[in-house]
């Protein structure tokens, strides 16, 4: 009986414990319900939302047009500050033609709330002048495959799901590390030969950077060395063809998206251009997933340890087509990306000679023979350059911002907004905000190291590669690059800078603009 007595109050003490939880639950459940009836009830109408009011029939899109507009396309970082400046923490901007409205959010614990509680296929707003070649000028080509840049819903997610896992995979990447190096020992064999007397670089050195980051993502997204960093590169060649037509698919995109979109009606010379870049990037892109193909089938072995990104998935797939599609979406979006981020980093590094000795310092005690190969281990210790690179990307994020389509009727910052709205997170204005992040007019890599995690930095002000299921998927890659890049060349060379400051401008990336003629010494 007492042993009968003492399960029986076990069993009554978790039955307790159970029921409790389960009222717990209920009334959080409860209480968060309460809480968003409050918030529909009290939320004010979307047409109050603070915003340059439209004109009748030009809208907003006029705000655009040169001479009478206000603001130039390759501003968005300059019109992103403005809308806080003026309006605060939440913008509308609607009557832009062919487009819905864009709703500009600051509050950065809003932007964290969407973020969390968006489904498995997030809509993101993102070229629909891509969507449009993907769908229909080219759907003889993709089909129901639209890969993963410029396609939303059930469809992103099957490819994406098809093709994350390898490269997502911290093995898979850190295969790269020495072939990666390889093309950086190449890139600095090159910077070797291209300075002059002085040790200083061409006006033309953000071509060189796109070379190597062409030749980078080559042998990554095409398993093959594309021979960008070759002497004498003619303007002809298939490098330089490849860098000039991504250049003009990104750069273009604000043109054709945010003025009126005649283009979808009719062929005007900047889309037919367009078209005729994307079905080069086609022709590029098969030719050498074909010859990979052909590579993987003479191959011993095929065990994912032993293949390449590019093997892994074409020995995965019955369909090259799956290859075909994710090395065009990196190639598009990553030569650019990556290049003009480096372009920032280095400027950066350049102009800033104490945090520069700072990594070079770091640098020494990991690499004392700078010309042993690198290892994931050498690259984790960098701990210093890592952070670095992250205050680059607060203070001048390469990306203005991040975005959602809304799928459904929400409360944004107490005001009811509509399903379809564009909302817009302007991470170049979030990160430097005193709000969110401490001492946020002062450039201090030393933030993002584990000693002052206790410092105000909210985790959603600056989101370079944006989070959740739409993250940036070649982020490893990007960052493995970067990483290579500065372990050699700062280990081995000091940066200078000797002009005029440079100003920041948007192309499709934030980044310096003008000529970076670094000085380049052997240390």
């Amino acid at each position: 009986m007492a042993i009968l007595t003492v399960r029986s109050l076990s069993i009554f003490s978790k039955f307790q414990k159970v029921a409790r939880s389960i009222s717990n639950q209920t009334i959080t459940t409860s209480k968060e319900y309460c809480q968003e009836e409050l918030q529909a009830a009290t939320a004010k109408p979307y047409e109050e939302v603070p915003g340059p009011k439209p004109l009748p029939i030009l809208g907003n899109t006029w705000r655009m047009f040169p001479v009478i507009g206000q603001f130039e396309i390759g501003d968005v970082a300059k019109i992103s500050q403005i809308f806080y400046d003026e309006y605060g923490e939440i913008t509308r901007l609607s009557g832009l033609i062919g487009r819905p409205d864009l709703l500009f959010v600051y509050d950065v614990n809003e932007i964290e709330r969407l973020y969390r509680q968006e489904g498995p296929t997030p809509f993101r707003p993102s070229m629909p002048c891509l969507v449009r070649y993907k769908s229909i000028v080219r759907k003889d080509f993709f089909g129901e495959l639209g890969g993963v840049v410029g396609v939303h819903g059930e469809p992103w997610k099957e490819f994406r799901t098809r093709v994350q896992k390898p490269i997502l995979q911290p093995q898979t990447v850190r295969k790269y590390i020495n072939p990666i190096e390889t093309v950086t020992n190449d890139f600095i064999t090159r910077i070797e030969k291209i300075k002059d007397s002085k040790d200083e670089l061409p006006t033309d050195f953000d071509n060189e950077i796109h070379k190597w980051a062409l030749e980078c993502i080559g042998r990554v997204a095409l398993d093959v060395r594309l021979g960008c960093l070759e002497d004498n590169l003619s303007h002809d060649s298939e490098p330089q063809k490849i860098i000039n037509a991504a250049k003009f698919a990104l750069r273009n995109v604000a043109e054709l998206e945010l003025k009126a979109p005649y283009w979808r009606y009719i062929p005007t010379r900047l889309w037919s251009r367009y078209v005729k870049n994307m079905d080069f990037f086609i022709e590029v892109c098969m030719k050498y997933i074909d010859a990979a193909l052909e590579r993987l089938k003479n191959k011993k072995s095929t065990n994912d340890s032993d293949l390449s990104l590019v093997e892994r998935i074409l020995a995965n797939e019955k369909d090259p087509k799956i290859a075909y599609i994710l090395a065009l979406d990196l190639i598009l979006v990553g030569i650019d990306t990556i290049s003009m981020a480096v372009c920032s980093i280095l400027y950066q590094l350049a102009t800033r000679p104490e945090e520069q000795e700072k990594i070079h310092n770091e640098l020494k005690n990991i690499l004392p023979d700078p010309s042993i190969q690198l290892t994931p281990q050498h690259l984790d210790q960098a701990v210093y350059t890592k952070a670095f690179v992250r205050e680059v990307f607060r203070v001048y994020s390469t990306v203005i911002g991040n975005g959602r389509t809304l799928q459904n009727d929400t409360i944004i910052c107490g005001y009811h907004i509509p399903k379809g709205v564009q909302v817009v997170f302007p991470t170049i204005v979030t990160g430097k905000l005193e709000k969110w992040v401490e001492n946020a007019d002062v450039f201090m890599p030393e933030r993002w190291l584990k000693e002052n995690e206790h410092k105000k930095l909210h985790p959603f002000a600056s989101l370079p590669y944006g989070y959740g299921a739409r993250m940036c998927l070649g982020r490893r890659f990007a960052d493995l690059e970067i990483q290579v890049l500065l372990a050699k060349l700062i280990r081995n060379y000091k940066l200078e800078y000797h002009y005029d400051p440079l100003k920041y401008k948007v192309t499709f990336m934030y980044a310096p603009d003008g000529d970076l003629k670094f000085k380049v010494i052997k240390r």
